[in-house]
């Protein structure tokens, strides 16, 4: 699932800063024309894409055109994707809680 998110990120550029010198200073870093539910949804995606392939492993599995090895394989980096799947739900519904604790 790592490697699923870290697909689901946008190219980061990197850029001197205007009007500094750059030496001793690092280059500013900006995400090119990335947002937030655009990369929420592609990893959602890339979820969704990690459960079919395991099941339609598994499948081939009980039918006998896949090894045990890549059954086991792709149900575990399955059940990968749904830990960080509820992870990243809990963390969300976690600051929308702690959002609406505040005062305004």
């Amino acid at each position: 699932m790592i490697s699923a998110i870290g697909s689901a990120f946008p190219r980061i550029q990197t850029s001197p800063l205007q009007g500094a010198s750059t030496a001793g200073v690092g280059a500013a870093t900006t995400v090119a024309g990335a947002d937030f539910g655009t990369v929420l949804s592609q990893v959602a995606t890339n979820a969704m894409d990690a459960v079919k392939s395991a099941e339609a492993t598994s499948i081939q599995g009980i039918r006998g055109d896949a090894s045990t090895q890549a059954v086991v394989e792709s149900v575990m980096a399955a059940e990968r994707t749904l830990q960080t799947a509820v992870a990243l739900r809990d963390k969300a519904v976690s600051a929308y809680l702690e959002l609406s604790r505040m005062s305004i």
